[in-house]
């Protein structure tokens, strides 16, 4: 961490009082279902938004002052008039954190922020997510706010639903704050309950390979706000909370009501959440090597049900699975971003010089491939 100290010295004119980190997150299957009140399997990858801090108790006016390690000016935001639109974009991650801090009641001090990531922006690994979490753990570490980690999920959600603006369920969050060294994290949404599913990579001769396209993808744009809208359509003309409450049994009433883009939307929904829970069945049962077809079956799905596929992704699965991946899979919210592949250990580099090989004959952006491992959650440093 002396490079991040010195950075923010050199910036700020004094030393951090601590740094933080958390962790941006591989969706290993359920997308989408997080805002439908259904089930994910996320986990913590060892790729992270870091943040040094120093809080400026006596300063006034409450003022936030933020910087990146990979350049730009140093960004200056009153906390006393905090609003979205005033704030530089990437900056709203963090400035929106304070805020939702003082949504619950909390008066925050002035500080400043240096933040350096890890975490590929727009591949859909949750870099937002990531530096949320960072910001949050620590002010509420190092001012003693005293709240929980599932508080801090949905403070972190509040956050970037009403001032970022992007409608995101709790997925993200809950992966970054709540995930454990070589685990996914099975939570269900609607109930927030949580456990540790035992995710053996390693041990097993296994990895996963994130597979990030360039395509880049923005949650606060309007095909995914779309998507929440048809899928609460959805529910709506079914009469029932959330899709979550749709089994696989009511979807042939489904085809008959609905509008057929709408009921696709649902289709998927409703069969991802049932993949969520045999995925977690065949982990338990017989670990991660058998989980392959769960998760092209996901693919299929989101490429023909939900359309959040693109030919990137669909070349990174198909290329993946050629090369003798387990199975592959795109994660994230869509529209580009990252695809997964399962490989034995010993099929890693073939399976990335065929992926390599077939976006360079396709005319596409050379993706960038890496191995990724279930880590920790949120930690200060």
């Amino acid at each position: 961490m002396s490079t991040m100290n010195e950075s923010f010295a050199a910036l700020f004119g004094h030393a951090p009082d601590g740094c933080f980190a958390a962790p941006g997150r591989v969706n290993l299957i359920g997308e989408h279902t997080d805002y439908n009140d259904g089930y994910v399997l996320p986990f913590a990858i060892d790729r992270v938004a870091r943040i040094a801090v120093k809080i400026r108790h006596s300063a006034e006016p409450r003022t936030l002052r933020v910087a990146s390690t990979m350049g730009g000016d140093v960004i200056e935001v009153d906390l006393g008039t905090l609003v979205a639109e005033d704030v530089t974009p990437w900056a709203r991650y963090i400035a929106g954190v304070f805020w939702a801090f003082e949504q619950k009641g909390f008066t925050l001090p002035g500080a400043d922020i240096l933040l350096d990531s890890t975490v590929p922006i727009g591949a859909g690994l949750s870099s937002s997510a990531a530096i949320e979490c960072s910001v949050a753990l620590a002010l509420n570490e190092m001012l003693h706010l005293g709240l929980g980690r599932e508080e801090l999920v949905l403070l972190c959600q509040n956050a970037e639903n009403n001032f970022v603006g992007a409608p995101t369920g709790t997925l993200d969050q809950s992966a970054s704050l709540l995930s454990t060294a070589d685990h996914a994290l099975f939570l269900d949404c609607r109930t927030r309950e949580s456990r540790q599913v035992n995710l053996p990579l390693e041990a097993e001769g296994l990895q996963i390979l994130v597979i990030d396209t360039r395509v880049s993808h923005a949650h606060d744009s309007g095909g995914y706000k779309e998507l929440v809208e048809a899928c609460t359509r959805g529910a709506r003309e079914l009469g029932v909370p959330a899709l979550r409450d749709v089994g696989p049994e009511r979807l042939p009433e489904a085809k008959q009501r609905l509008h057929p883009d709408i009921y696709r939307r649902v289709r998927h929904i409703v069969t991802e959440n049932q993949r969520v829970l045999d995925t977690i069945e065949q982990l338990d049962a017989s670990g991660p090597a058998a989980i392959g077809d769960l998760l092209l079956a996901s693919h299929a799905s989101m490429r023909d049900d939900f359309g959040i596929s693109c030919e990137e992704l669909d070349l990174a699965v198909d290329a993946a699975m050629a090369a003798g991946a387990l199975g592959a899979r795109m994660t994230g919210g869509g529209f580009g971003g990252s695809a997964i592949a399962l490989v034995e250990s010993s099929q890693a580099q073939a399976v990335s010089e065929r992926v390599l090989k077939d976006f360079a004959e396709a005319g596409y952006t050379t993706p960038e491939i890496f191995a990724v491992v279930p880590g920790p959650g949120a930690q200060k440093l």
